[in-house]
């Protein structure tokens, strides 16, 4: 029987935790910290863990603490570990600048919960949500295959990003929405104070557009900090857009309107979504060239071409450092992503899975 293969988590709130669950579900056995010494009871106690403290030489660290604390507490574990580090953090750019070592690797689980803590943590929380990775030109292809095969194994869909490029598009889509949603209950709930029934008629589109604004709210100081010229930017654009939306509505310009709507609706239901069957997939078999960062190239200008990952693999050659990485990409995109990798000096083998 083959030994488990080691892990550890520093911080364990929902992110942490539901590592550590997932992990552990896979056979890993995991060791955790956290500032507070009845949180890491409770998580042996909940088997999130199998035993507190760090393992000096586990093969991966997550580091799931608050955006402005990642920095200390990776440089802490990459000093005390011989592992590679991660963290879950959802500022990016500040995170990797501060750290040198060549061991860490910035990500980002964009998956979340209602629930809060440790309670909450639920080894599925990753099923089928993105996780970015944000390589730099010092990240090694064993460092970058290594953790993202990680984090796919947990369920995630590995999308590759600078740390720049993340924080500029996750206020976007994340940060923003988070402020968006909290104004409006917030808005809602002043409104109730003159009018007791309007909480309770809220429902439908107002319960699912304000979902967000339930959740934990003692993480956003820190991001609003770290990523604020990034968020100031969104809630620029997005209150542009309702000044423009109030004069389509003010004027009563029924045209500009239903234009509008009818745009949003098809950008909605075109958002990408996971491949599912093997017949919509294309294996893609790419030779790693001898240079720093190639693997992590790919999978950056598979983001950039809006190319959904399903599954990755890399072979490492016997006669040396060279491999090939092997991805299963959505068939309707195999020449645009050959021609991408062909254009940077690749050399792509695409296939149709029958």
């Amino acid at each position: 029987m083959s030994e488990a293969r080691r892990a550890n988590v520093v911080g364990l709130g929902l992110i942490g935790g539901s590592v550590g669950r997932a992990l552990r579900a896979r056979g890993w056995r995991v060791q955790g910290t956290d500032v507070d010494v009845a949180q890491v009871a409770a998580a042996v106690r909940l088997e999130v863990i199998d035993e507190a403290g760090l393992d000096p030489g586990a093969e991966v660290t997550f580091v799931a603490v608050p955006a402005l604390a990642v920095p200390d507490a990776a440089k802490h574990v990459l000093e005390t570990t011989t592992g590679l580090v991660t963290d879950t953090a959802g500022v990016k750019a500040s995170v990797v600048a501060s750290i040198t070592d060549r061991r860490f690797l910035g990500g980002h689980p964009m998956a979340g919960s209602e629930q809060e803590g440790l309670e909450g943590a639920d080894g599925e929380l990753f099923e089928g949500a993105v996780w970015v990775l944000t390589p730099t030109v010092e990240t090694t292809d064993e460092v970058f295959a290594t953790v993202a095969s990680i984090v796919s194994s947990l369920g995630a869909e590995v999308v590759t990003l600078t740390p720049e490029r993340h924080d500029s598009l996750v206020a976007v889509v994340s940060h923003v929405p988070h402020l968006a949603a909290a104004t409006l209950m917030t808005l809602a709930d002043d409104r109730a104070e003159e009018h007791a029934a309007l909480l309770r008629l809220a429902a439908g589109g107002f319960r699912d557009m304000t979902r967000i604004a339930a959740g934990h709210p003692a993480i956003w100081p820190d991001i609003c900090e770290d990523n604020r010229a990034a968020i100031v930017e969104g809630l620029d654009g997005l209150i542009a857009g309702l000044r423009s939306v109030r004069d389509v509505v003010d004027r009563t310009d029924r045209d500009a309107l239903l234009a509008l709507l009818t745009r949003a609706r098809a950008a909605r239901t075109n958002l990408p979504t996971r491949v599912a069957r093997p017949a919509d997939l294309a294996e893609v078999r790419i030779p790693i060239p001898d240079r720093p960062g190639a693997a992590a190239e790919v999978f950056t200008l598979a983001s950039e071409l809006g190319v959904n990952v399903a599954d990755f693999e890399v072979y490492h050659s016997a006669e040396g450092a060279k491999g090939i990485m092997i991805l299963l990409i959505e068939a309707t995109a195999s020449d645009l992503f050959r021609g991408g990798l062909i254009a940077r000096g690749f050399r792509p083998g695409v296939r149709r899975l029958e």
